[in-house]
């Protein structure tokens, strides 16, 4: 490659179209015309050898050498932005920005009223943009081709130098069944726990959860009835039938028919469940990506 025949603006050009998936919005983010941005993507097409982006019913889909460009081209824009242009201190009260914020359904339940009620008293210039994921390795995916800005969510099960985190929130499991159910008025025995038909919540449509493993380690294993992914349907479930579930307490506690639920201390012992605020390692300095940061973990502290 001759590096004599690159234009900054291509790069600009090309992490835009990343970031927007879409040649008009791309376009405005960087302050050109669409047809100059059209013409700035055949230039990287030739210029790489390579599509790049091919159309379809969702946008422009990055080519797997768009991906592998991605995270480079964004990391040394940042460094060039961090080096040439000061920037000015980050002031929510009069800001006006969007973030992109990439949620599972747990944190986007609990956490998520709560921060909007804290950008409404101190950024009301400042909104959401929500994304939902349910595998947790997709929150790389995502942060690494920009499309969200940060996630909370249950850790990526590989380490990565690039993806960084902290534990924002934390919930114990409890075992749940009607109010009307034969074993609410005992107590719940492993045996008795044992004899009963459960609901396991998977997002990942796993069958095999955190009560499996911790039953198999004393040779033991329960039934289930029923997996689904949507845990905050669980509650209105075990409600209504015989079953039951172990969940985590706020989704228990913040059922619409909670009174109808007797909660048990689950008869096995379970690790807390932790979920982390994550974010990549290129936004790590940014002025607004920080406070949105410590935003996120203040008010998840308060919960």
């Amino acid at each position: 490659m001759d590096f004599h025949g690159i234009d900054l603006n291509l790069l600009v050009a090309f992490d835009a179209l990343m970031t927007e998936r879409n040649v008009t919005r791309a376009a405005a983010r960087v302050g050109v015309s669409q047809p100059a941005m059209s013409a700035a993507l055949a230039r990287l097409r030739k210029l790489w050898g390579d599509p790049l982006f091919a159309r379809s019913a969702d946008g422009l889909l990055p080519t797997p050498r768009a991906r592998e460009l991605a995270v480079p081209i964004a990391q040394a824009l940042h460094q060039l932005q961090v080096a040439l242009v000061e920037r000015p201190a980050f002031n929510p009260s009069e800001a006006r920005a969007v973030f992109k914020l990439g949620l599972s359904d747990y944190p986007a339940y609990v956490l998520l009223p709560a921060l909007l009620q804290a950008l409404a008293e101190q950024a009301p210039g400042v909104s959401v943009n929500v994304h939902a994921f349910n595998d947790r390795d997709h929150t790389v995916d995502m942060l690494d081709n920009g499309l969200i800005d940060a996630a909370v969510g249950v850790p990526p099960t590989q380490a990565a130098a690039r993806i960084l985190n902290r534990t924002v929130l934390r919930d114990e499991f409890v075992t749940i069944v009607a109010h009307d159910h034969p074993v609410a008025r005992r107590a719940m025995t492993l045996k008795a726990y044992l004899a009963l038909r459960h609901v396991l919540v998977s997002p990942e449509q796993d069958l095999y959860g955190v009560v499996d493993q911790a039953l198999a380690q004393q040779g033991k294993q329960r039934e289930l009835a029923l997996t689904l992914p949507q845990m905050f349907a669980v509650p209105s479930l075990i409600a209504r039938t015989r079953l039951t579930a172990t969940v985590m307490r706020r989704v228990a506690m913040s059922a619409a028919g909670s009174h109808k639920l007797v909660m048990f201390p689950p008869p096995v012992t379970l690790p807390p469940m932790t979920f982390d605020l994550i974010w990549h390692r290129r936004s790590e300095s940014h002025p607004a990506q920080q406070w949105f940061r410590e935003l996120i973990a203040e008010v998840a502290g308060q919960l």
